[in-house]
């Protein structure tokens, strides 16, 4: 069902409905009980994000490794969400603001957008919000977020409310992005890396091995691009250092 004028799209049914936008500006009303992912092909952020001096918003556009475009963020935390999900294999695909929900909960009219929707490899899908924890404690953010989350475990779908994660793995994350595009190290010098790898060996070894008479710091982007494309793996719960002992992922 096309949803032709913005009244028609505010207008709350009894049937839970999601609207979804699309690039050629359509928005289409779907019943949830009825939303499949091939709804979403095409689709756009629900809200246009921009960032203006002066916000308080920290809001922005991410070009993410996983679906080879930018996919938009309103907040730090959301960006940190939105980091973890790119550097996770499980994902397969990622849509921000993917719709906005309306029902009627009660005697009352709600409507929510959820913040991200992930399309996992094993093909389930996992609809994402965002919030700071101490906010969480507000009875009226968790009843909000609640019944959004009601909605689309009937349908099948997981559902997270999502509040941070250890500062350690964040900061390593966040430092294994510089090296998510195919583009910033040369394929050719990723491949001989990996093929000379060694199961087991720190960082700064492996660094000093490979280099042979070069300067360690040249086998060192090709090791951070293994690492961020999870060929290869550390623990991320301690800070990356030379001391980083490296593991072939299977």
């Amino acid at each position: 069902m096309e949803v032709r004028s913005s009244g028609n799209a505010r207008r709350t049914r009894k049937v839970p409905t999601a609207s979804i936008r699309y690039e050629d500006a359509r928005v289409r009303e779907v019943p949830v009980r009825q939303l499949r992912l091939v709804d979403f092909a095409e689709s756009k952020p629900w809200r246009d994000v921009r960032s203006v001096h002066g916000m308080t918003n920290f809001s922005g556009k991410y070009s993410s490794a996983t679906t080879g475009g930018h996919v938009v963020y309103e907040s730090r935390l959301e960006l940190a969400r939105l980091l973890l999900a790119d550097f996770d294999p499980a994902v397969h695909g990622i849509f921000a603001q993917p719709c906005r929900l309306a029902a009627r909960i009660g005697d009352r009219a709600r409507h929510h957008v959820p913040d991200f929707l992930l399309v996992m490899r094993s093909g389930t899908v996992r609809v994402v919000n965002v919030k700071p924890a101490d906010r969480l404690q507000d009875p009226k953010i968790a009843e909000a977020l609640a019944w959004p989350g009601e909605l689309f475990r009937q349908h099948g779908w997981e559902y997270e409310i999502w509040s941070g994660a250890d500062r350690v793995l964040l900061e390593n994350v966040r430092f294994l992005a510089g090296y998510r595009r195919r583009d910033v190290v040369p394929e050719a010098e990723v491949e001989q890396t990996w093929e000379q790898l060694v199961d087991g060996e720190e960082l700064s070894m492996a660094e000093r091995r490979l280099a042979g008479d070069r300067p360690p710091e040249k086998v060192r982007q090709s090791l951070m691009a293994l690492l961020w494309s999870r060929r290869l793996r550390t623990d991320l719960s301690r800070p990356l250092s030379g001391e980083s002992v490296l593991w072939r992922c299977a």
